[in-house]
């Protein structure tokens, strides 16, 4: 799974917290990881600098400083990884990993920040701005390259997060070919859906001709072009 980086730093003097990511992009169900490093004084006004919280938080829906950790959207789904920190003769430098596993689409609607509280007076940092994470579900874009012939159907897999592939498609829960577009003719059984290899069970809503539980393919979708893919049955 492709992710979308950007670097993002904030800081004065010697305090910072630089995220890996400003923004990242995954598909619901999955686990993402959210990274960043700190840095803060050895020492201040004759003081050594000691680390004695660090957490992550959102500040959605008014909730603001709240440890993921205890946080009831999140709590059962998040772990913090943080390494020892290391000194020179001048500062500190820390890192701190934040993992959030089986994505919810409403993780989106969060903008995840990083801080830490030290033993110095107004030694508490927040790294401002956060991380943008980004949830979303592939989709299946169907098209009839035919008006004429509407049991013949073009089908592309899409995602927000632009990801790479390799796609490969199911009919029926059973693998039937791989790339990003497939071709076939509908029959009413029929049942298709596309994923990204590696997260098979991450799939995009079945689409199907006329059952309930699927997605329909109606004839009179938008038309477009054939593109290079595979042919179904």
């Amino acid at each position: 799974m492709r992710c979308l980086f950007f670097t993002a730093l904030q800081g004065y003097d010697d305090w910072g917290v630089t995220y890996t990511s400003s923004n990242v992009c995954a598909l619901r169900g999955s686990t993402v990881e959210i990274s960043c490093t700190y840095r803060y004084p050895k020492k201040q006004d004759g003081r050594d600098t000691t680390v004695q919280k660090t957490l992550w938080f959102t500040e959605t829906d008014g909730k603001k400083y709240v440890d993921l950790r205890r946080d009831t959207d999140y709590a059962d789904r998040v772990k913090y990884s943080c390494g020892e920190n290391s000194c020179n003769s001048y500062s500190c430098n820390g890192k701190c990993t934040l993992r959030i596993r089986d994505l919810r689409l409403s993780d989106s609607a969060a903008e995840y920040k990083f801080q830490f509280i030290t033993n110095q007076p107004d030694g508490k940092y927040t790294g401002d701005p956060g991380v943008t994470l980004s949830v979303t579900d592939l989709q299946v874009k169907v098209s009839f390259p035919d008006p004429t012939n509407p049991t013949f159907a073009y089908l592309e897999c899409h995602s927000m997060c632009g990801l790479a592939g390799p796609y490969i498609w199911t009919w029926g829960g059973r693998y039937v070919g791989q790339g990003r577009s497939y071709r076939f003719y509908i029959e009413s059984e029929d049942i298709y859906s596309c994923a990204v290899e590696g997260y098979k069970h991450l799939h995009s809503p079945p689409v199907c001709k006329s059952t309930p539980q699927c997605t329909d393919i109606m004839p009179g979708s938008e038309i477009t072009p054939f593109f290079d893919g595979q042919y179904g049955r």
